[in-house]
């Protein structure tokens, strides 16, 4: 049975490091196939050597066209090298962020353009676009001030750091790819409790990919 590819996207704040914890652990017991977790940028040391220079707070004269170059080149090595052959064993993999994070952060937050954005990922995946997206939405003043609450100012990394109306754009790009693509892409409400949310995410995917579970 061939392998399927899920990405969990949200804006900063959303919780999706939370989720996806809680989630592969519930996925893992009730599973019948392997599963892979993995995030972007890094999960794999190439990838994660890129996360590096694109989040460190001291490269403040980081142009937006590199970044989002640096992020597709790392997109690129993570798929090729992790994602594609999980998929082709058979695997259930759970990805955290991937091509929708470079829409709405570059090419809405940055402001250099979500179809140039799109077409240097378009290059950088040749079509390998995930199974199934899910979208954690939370109004960006919460996601701020969740981030604000659970992080000291020097754990804050560049993006975390942006302001309110860049975070608002990012939003907003999300919002706009969910209506793109409704087949994908499901828009998981991520102001509930976070056992509602796992749970809402979990009975999508064994809805969607029921011969995965026991």
């Amino acid at each position: 049975m061939k392998g399927v590819f899920i990405t969990v996207e949200g804006p900063d704040g959303a919780g999706k490091t939370t989720v996806i914890k809680e989630l592969s652990e519930l996925i893992k017991k009730n599973s019948n196939q392997s599963l892979t977790v993995t995030r972007e940028p890094g999960g794999i040391p190439i990838s994660e050597e890129i996360r590096q220079v694109i989040l460190d707070p001291k490269n403040t004269e980081m142009d937006e066209r590199t970044e989002a170059l640096l992020y597709a080149a790392a997109r690129r090595q993570h798929l090729i090298e992790k994602v594609l052959p999980a998929k082709e064993a058979g695997n259930l993999i759970l990805c955290d962020r991937f091509i929708d994070s470079s829409i709405a952060y570059q090419g809405a937050g940055r402001e250099i353009g979500e179809d140039e954005v799109l077409k240097i990922n378009e290059f950088a995946i040749e079509g390998n676009y995930p199974d199934l997206t899910i979208y954690l939405d939370v109004p960006s003043e919460v996601g701020i001030d969740r981030i604000n609450k659970s992080r000291k100012g020097d754990e804050l990394d560049r993006l975390d750091r942006e302001s309110l109306a860049f975070h608002e754009k990012v939003r907003e790009s999300y919002l706009r790819l969910v209506k793109a693509n409704p087949d994908r892409i499901v828009l998981i409400d991520a102001q509930d409790n976070i056992e509602k949310v796992v749970k809402n995410c979990y009975d999508l995917i064994k809805e969607r990919y029921p011969l995965f579970f026991n």
